[in-house]
């Protein structure tokens, strides 16, 4: 089924100010749907959950039906989704509850391939545990991280291995299916960031090996907040610090206070959408499944334009490998040019593409691109081939005038 991108285009209403948005991978532009969901629970009767009133029983359904959505987005079950503030938020629960059975002689392995949303709460819960950090680190070169950077560093100690799904900097896309079945043989468990890989791809998480993954709805066109989904069973073993007359059902145990119900409908709306990117029939699913298919052949045609022109132009260093698989995500230079300078500049020409290590410090750094990173081009569900050349044709400029 092909993608109709201008029909798409039509449900943003922040496109509507002209901007050629390439900032996705730090935050999606939002449909109108998911809006309108926000702004009807806000203004609906709405209440603690319960079962009396119409209030409590409009809040329960809320919540079950984003958990039903996310589980048919993820292919997980419904009731080990867990929602939190931020996928930061939630990883630091987790990795502080994980913590509790660690100690000297453990053994925790992270990667520089990934944003320190990833690292950093494991390294903290680590030293705290008195456990070891063992790092993985990826061909700069390249921006690859193969499995055996990671299954190298197992043994019979280690008790986590945390790894992206997906590079937020680079869009590296480490082979998670070989990593988990090493990880899971040694004993351990995997905690998959699925932040930068969930808007671009059908993600199963069965499939993929991991026993944590971990979302932010507000990358895939929802609203700001994130999520881990794990199975339930396992859920059921762990422990979180949580108030003494909360729930201790799984997975409201790990649910700190009242959820944001506005920004679970949008989160269902969101989903909902995606689902029906291009005509389908049948489950959410499998609609999910044909939507997100046809979006990366859609994302990726737009990421060899943009691979192909930034290529041709002088002076322009793109960083991994243009022909490695990858989300529709690119990270280049300008040679003599400061990227924040790049950056101010194509924001002067509308075109929304920033400059930084967004976060993933460790992976910039291992580039040698230090703190300051470089300039990110993300592709999403709205891009078209006119964004892509008036990126390039900013980047052009750029190039010209440092020559001129």
């Amino acid at each position: 089924m092909s993608y109709d991108v201008q029909t798409i285009r039509k449900h943003f209403p922040a496109l509507a100010a002209g901007a050629a948005h390439f900032d996705g991978p730090g935050g999606s532009q939002v449909p109108d749907v998911v809006g309108e969901a926000v702004a009807g629970t806000l203004c609906a009767a709405i209440a603690n959950r319960g079962v009396v009133t119409a209030a409590e029983r409009r809040a329960g359904t809320v919540v079950a039906e984003a958990r039903q959505a996310v589980a048919d987005l993820l292919a997980a079950d419904a009731d080990g989704v867990v929602f939190g503030r931020s996928m930061t938020q939630l990883t630091y629960d987790f990795s502080r509850t994980l913590a509790k059975t660690w100690g000297a002689g453990d053994e925790v392995v992270v990667t520089r391939l990934d944003h320190d949303a990833n690292i950093r709460p494991w390294v903290q819960a680590a030293a705290a545990a008195g456990a070891t950090v063992r790092w993985a680190s990826f061909d700069p070169a390249t921006g690859v991280l193969t499995p055996s950077d990671v299954t190298g560093l197992l043994s019979p100690r280690t008790r986590l291995v945390a790894v992206t799904a997906a590079s937020n900097l680079l869009g590296t896309r480490p082979d998670v299916p070989a990593i988990a079945a090493a990880v899971h043989d040694a004993g351990a468990l995997l905690y998959v960031d699925g932040v930068h890989l969930t808007p671009h791809a059908a993600v199963d998480v069965t499939a993929l090996g991991a026993d944590f993954y971990a979302c932010s709805p507000y990358k895939f066109l929802g609203p700001h907040l994130g999520l881990v989904a794990a199975a339930p069973a396992l859920l059921e073993t762990l422990r979180p610090d949580k108030l003494l007359p909360s729930t201790d059902a799984v997975p409201e145990r790990f649910e700190l206070g009242t959820l944001p119900y506005e920004l679970l409908a949008g989160t269902t709306a969101a989903i909902d959408f995606l689902a029906g990117l291009v005509p389908g029939s049948g489950s959410r699913r499998s609609r999910l499944r044909g939507s997100l298919t046809a979006l990366a052949e859609h994302e990726d045609a737009l990421l060899a334009r943009l691979d192909a022109g930034l290529a041709a132009l002088p002076g322009v260093t793109r960083y991994g490998a243009p022909d490695r698989h990858r989300t529709p995500t690119v990270l280049f230079s300008v040679d003599g040019v400061a990227s924040q300078a790049v950056y101010e500049h194509l924001g002067t020409l509308g075109v929304n593409a920033p400059a930084g290590s967004f976060y993933a410090i460790e992976c910039s750094r291992h580039l040698g691109l230090g703190d300051t990173g470089a300039v990110r081009a993300g592709i999403a569900p709205y891009t078209t081939e006119a964004d892509v050349d008036r990126l390039l044709a900013g980047v052009a400029s750029v190039v010209s005038g440092k020559q001129g």
